[in-house]
């Protein structure tokens, strides 16, 4: 008897989850639709949208128009009735986001603060959220948490950030950091952040391999709505395969690195350092961009068929070059098919859809997701 009545809950609460889902998706809907999209009876739509709309998740919209008949109601998701921040710590910069239950990005800011494993830097950190809160008119009491982002690896088992090259630190707890700010963190490496953002609120379960390009090269597998770990949670870090043996050292203290072939950095170097200015200059044809970028493409096709061999998904490129990548990605795309050993016809590499902030952003959405997955 038990059993059956966890398992009705069990079914009734994913039901829930289901239909606030899928109002936050389509943004204006109807109880019938609802039932016939989701494969449920009208009376059980109905009750869950009411219980949704007593609870504050949806809001009553009047009536649609009609087809015929009785107009049926309109219903919305109330997606802002809770907020979440995210941030995202580089080496030399932070990225602010704010997202709702939609998992819509509502505010972005960039701010640009050299890192510091100090107290006065938290304690800056958490006086920038707060700014960046006021600025918005964000009532407190919206707030879920906050989702931090970093370079290296977060080790979830030992809530600590076992180990960031990039930032100069290592076994720094969680608890560490979060007693600098007044809502519940949760943290994540900044690839598996840039994934999630990409793969969660994805059209149906995809599964890709997510290769960040930014001043350090990272990786993440995302397969169906989740993030495959590892067992030492360093699975995808593509940044740290050779590509070249006995080649250029890496900031690792290692020799031949991807990353050392396709940070951000060396394309930007040809460019004074910009690297919206360095697409600008290979768009415009000039000589220096073209040799830049047709070494760095040589480099990342390799690691970009590599990992299809291995993982036979698709590869998204994101962080700052797969941003600004563009209409370029067809140079890429020429060299990885010529590596290729099973002639695909279809690309199996494309440029991310969030071009902004995205590791911010994916943070703060694992808040959002934990969230909703309570509703």
């Amino acid at each position: 008897m038990d059993k059956k009545k966890i398992t009705n809950m069990e079914v009734k609460k994913k039901n829930r989850n289901d239909v606030f889902r899928y109002i936050c998706k389509q943004g204006t809907v109807s109880n019938p639709e609802i039932a016939v999209r989701l494969n449920m009876s009208l009376p059980t739509a109905t009750q869950i949208t009411k219980e949704l709309i007593e609870e504050g998740f949806v809001e009553d919209k009047g009536e649609l128009r009609s087809t015929g008949g009785r107009r049926a109601k309109a219903l919305s998701a109330a997606a802002d009735v809770k907020l979440a921040a995210g941030l995202d710590i580089t080496r030399n910069h932070i990225a602010l986001v704010l997202a709702n239950l939609a998992g819509e990005m509502l505010k972005c800011e960039h701010i640009y603060q050299p890192y510091a494993s100090t107290d006065t830097y938290y304690r800056m950190l958490s006086d920038k959220l707060e700014s960046f809160l006021d600025g918005n008119g964000v009532e407190r009491e919206k707030v879920l948490g906050v989702g931090i982002s970093f370079p290296g690896i977060v080790d979830l088992d030992r809530e600590m950030i076992a180990d960031s090259h990039v930032l100069g630190v290592e076994a720094v707890p969680f608890a560490a950091i979060s007693r600098f700010f007044p809502y519940p963190c949760s943290f994540m490496n900044d690839a598996n952040a840039g994934a999630y953002a990409e793969g969660i609120h994805a059209e149906e379960a995809v599964r890709f391999f997510y290769l960040s390009l930014s001043n350090t090269v990272g990786g993440a597998v995302f397969d169906r709505e989740e993030l495959i770990q590892g067992k030492n949670f360093r699975c995808g870090e593509a940044g740290h395969m050779t590509v070249v043996t006995g080649g250029k050292r890496c900031y690792c203290g290692k020799k031949g690195c991807l990353d050392s072939y396709c940070a951000a950095g060396c394309l930007s170097e040809v460019a004074d350092g910009k690297l919206e200015h360095f697409f600008r200059l290979l768009d415009q044809g000039k000589t220096k961009a073209i040799k830049a970028w047709d070494s760095y493409t040589d480099y990342l096709a390799i690691a970009v068929n590599n990992i299809h061999m291995l993982l036979d998904c698709e590869v998204v490129l994101g962080g700052y070059v797969g941003s600004y990548m563009g209409v370029h990605i067809q140079d890429l795309w020429e060299k990885v098919a010529e590596r290729n050993s099973f002639g695909e016809k279809e690309p199996f590499v494309r440029a991310c859809g969030y071009k902004e902030a995205a590791a911010a952003l994916g943070a703060a959405l694992k808040v959002t997701e934990t969230f909703v997955s309570q509703i």
